[in-house]
């Protein structure tokens, strides 16, 4: 086996589970090393800590899917846009429901009497 190099650190079993497999399918071997299936399933700190390893040789391009991908990401719309314009629209919604109580109230009220 050819010698192994440190490629990254991360921090979590998914997190570097998911990388592995972003470097795996684009045919690079990777050995993770760490906090990865222990006794402990909710890790934090140093103790969530993940090496990943890949051969010397296959280390530029490992480095280049790593670039990819933190491209990938930064090019992704960002989600607190979304979260607000969701929010916002259920803000209406309720506002819309009170008025609709409010003015309905009065109505069955007189109705039922």
């Amino acid at each position: 086996m050819p010698p192994l190099v440190a490629l990254t650190t991360v921090h979590g079993s998914f997190t570097a589970h998911v990388l592995a497999a972003r470097l795996a399918s684009e045919g690079i071997d990777v050995e993770l090393r760490g906090a990865v299936g222990g006794a402990y399933g909710l890790t934090v700190g140093d103790m969530a800590r993940v090496d990943l390893y890949v051969p010397e040789e296959q280390m530029e391009d490992a480095q280049l899917v790593l670039l990819a991908s933190e491209i990938d990401a930064a090019m992704d719309p960002d989600d607190r846009e979304t979260r607000s314009a969701f929010t916002v629209n259920w803000a209406w919604v309720a506002a819309l429901v009170l008025v609709v109580v409010a003015v309905a109230a009065p109505i069955l009220r007189f109705l039922a009497a």
